[in-house]
């Protein structure tokens, strides 16, 4: 069974594009999807027609939630406020108002089980959307704040844009990284593999290229209100 993991897509439908052609190409018998699919891209529509022709579970992320009810204060700095809210309206202008909904039933969190080995799911964290974990948090910050599923095996979750794959206490702690935005400063989409065969269990992340210059041409003809700036993160794969 191979199960491919994908989030951050944050309206980066030309990226998103390249990630699906790979995950078909590798023949990935399930997609799921760990959330921030319209928002601070130029596409934000056609990312989530993109994701909800794939007919598969799909969890809220922050940037979701975002969308839904607005940036609110203490969540981002505050010179960043007013901002990244004008970046909101800007997205919602483009989507339908069955999107807005769509987005905000979506469920936090996925448990389930694949040939007995169990995965637990989410975006930031199974109890916050906007809890950062970072790839250097140390055992105690991993174990008390994404493994609260003590059963599960494996645990997957994305928001920090920074791909990484550890292990602790005989478990394996997945960040699959992003797929529209990476910060790691590998200018390559990012996504989650798990392969689970025969009792054996092998996890990846994969990097996938886009056209770069096509999504920035793309901010600037659609008018976006912070189109510089995120012209840069796209070149760069950092903030």
């Amino acid at each position: 069974m191979k199960i491919a993991f994908i989030s951050d897509i944050h309206g980066n439908a030309i990226a998103l594009e390249g990630v699906l052609k790979d995950i078909e190409n590798l023949g990935i018998d399930k997609i799921y999807v760990l959330g921030d699919i319209c928002y601070r891209g130029p596409e934000p529509k056609r990312s989530l027609d993109l994701v909800r022709s794939l007919h598969t579970e799909v969890i809220k992320g922050n940037a979701d939630e975002w969308v839904v009810r607005g940036v609110r204060e203490g969540e981002v700095p505050d010179k960043a406020l007013a901002l990244m809210n004008l970046e909101r309206e800007w997205i919602v202008q483009k989507l339908e108002p069955a999107d807005i909904r769509y987005l905000e039933n979506l469920p936090t969190q996925l448990n389930f089980t694949i040939e007995d080995v169990e995965i637990s799911a989410f975006h930031a964290t199974p109890t916050s959307l906007f809890d950062v974990i970072t790839p250097n948090a140390d055992d105690n910050q991993i174990e008390t704040s994404l493994m609260q599923e003590a059963n599960a095996q494996i645990y997957v979750y994305a928001h920090i844009h920074k791909p990484y794959i550890r292990y602790l206490n005989g478990k394996i702690i997945m960040n699959i990284g992003s797929v529209g935005l990476p910060f790691d400063g590998l200018t390559k989409s990012s996504y989650g593999l798990v392969e689970i065969a025969d009792g054996h269990v092998t996890t990846s992340i994969r990097r996938v290229s886009y056209d770069h210059e096509r999504v920035i041409t793309l901010y600037h003809e659609g008018n976006y209100p912070n189109a510089e700036m995120m012209s840069n993160v796209i070149r760069s794969a950092r903030i």
